[in-house]
């Protein structure tokens, strides 16, 4: 996760531009007799120790946590820390001008109360953004986490679901050609060590059309010439990452919902390309195509749980598109373009 930090300096960086010029305009009016640009050095220099002593306060509220409920001695220690701060600032500030400017502006003589009253109020708003800050990386971790957590969970749904499929391929050949069941639960053993160990959210197209490809293997031991596959996956998108099992699952429904039921040769067409900043994903068979139940459901099982993969991976930016075309089905898959490292 990238740290929000960098983004909290900048933030502080341009919150204290118009200190500065509330400062140098104190200056100028309290000490009529010095010039702008005299007022306005010496307000970045009380400004720079400020943001300097600011890095303490930052350091602080990550030692503090903030209580809940607020506790006094949480109250007392910011208290304290706040009056140090500005007489520290007063003071360094004050020590500044007169080693860089002797003849100059000594801002402390001017703004005694003023000054400290800034400088409690410079504190707590260093001390507010940092505690914000570390809220919101607190919230954005845990999001993380959470999303971590529902994708492992999915991925784990979605294993058991593929390999029921394809013990069911291997129990189907059992009674009328043993010597073929034998060599299917072997490859079956494969699939199953492959799926178990692949622990990863997204791989290169390349990754998981070897693993598609093994599957489709297991299958045309059943199936034989009745299964038919075209594939078409263009260079660009061979190196493209894709969520692990995602191309695996169409094809794997073309397989269940087109060959299976039919006795005549089935034709599915595997095609990826790349075009700007999106990969395209669509598997196409001349099956029978689905119901319309079935597109107001947003398909099967497999289908359903990789909807929710890409939405918890990518959110709106990814879609899978379900549709009866030429007299068959078609799912395509488009999400974010990103190479494979």
């Amino acid at each position: 996760m990238r740290s929000t930090r960098p983004w909290v300096w900048l933030q502080l960086v341009i919150g204290w531009f118009p200190i500065w010029a509330l400062f140098a305009g104190l200056i100028a009016s309290a000490h009529p007799e010095t010039s702008l640009a005299s007022a306005g050095r010496a307000a970045l220099r009380a400004i720079a120790v400020a943001a300097l002593l600011g890095i303490l306060v930052q350091r602080l509220t990550e030692r503090l946590a903030w209580p809940r409920p607020i506790r006094p001695g949480f109250v007392l220690v910011h208290g304290a820390a706040a009056v140090l701060y500005a007489v520290f600032w007063m003071g360094l500030t004050s020590a500044l001008d007169m080693l860089i400017h002797p003849g100059g502006v000594l801002i402390a003589r001017y703004l005694p109360v003023g000054y400290l009253v800034l400088g409690v109020w410079l504190y707590l708003m260093i001390a507010g953004i940092s505690y914000a800050t570390l809220a919101t990386e607190r919230a954005a971790r845990a999001e993380a986490l959470a999303a971590r957590s529902q994708l492992a969970a999915l991925r784990s749904q979605l294993n058991p679901h593929f390999l029921f499929n394809a013990l069911h391929t291997v129990v189907q050949l059992i009674p009328r050609e043993p010597a073929r069941a034998a060599s299917a639960a072997e490859q079956l053993a494969g699939l199953l060590r492959a799926a178990v160990e692949e622990d990863r959210d997204l791989v290169s197209l390349a990754e998981e059309w070897a693993f598609v490809e093994r599957y489709l293997d297991l299958e045309r031991i059943r199936f034989g010439d009745r299964l038919q596959v075209d594939v078409r996956l263009s260079d660009e998108a061979r190196g493209t990452l894709v969520p692990s099992f995602a191309l695996q699952t169409l094809v794997e429904n073309a397989v269940r919902h087109a060959a299976a039921p039919r006795v005549e040769p089935t034709r599915i067409e595997v095609i990826g390309k790349t075009g700007g900043k999106t990969l395209s994903l669509t598997v196409r068979d001349n099956g029978n195509g689905a119901t319309a139940e079935q597109l107001a459901g947003n398909g099967g099982t497999g289908l359903r749980r990789l909807r929710d993969r890409l939405n918890a991976l990518y959110g709106s930016a990814a879609t899978l598109t379900l549709e009866n075309a030429g007299g068959g089905f078609a799912a395509s898959l488009e999400v974010p373009r990103a190479a494979a490292e």
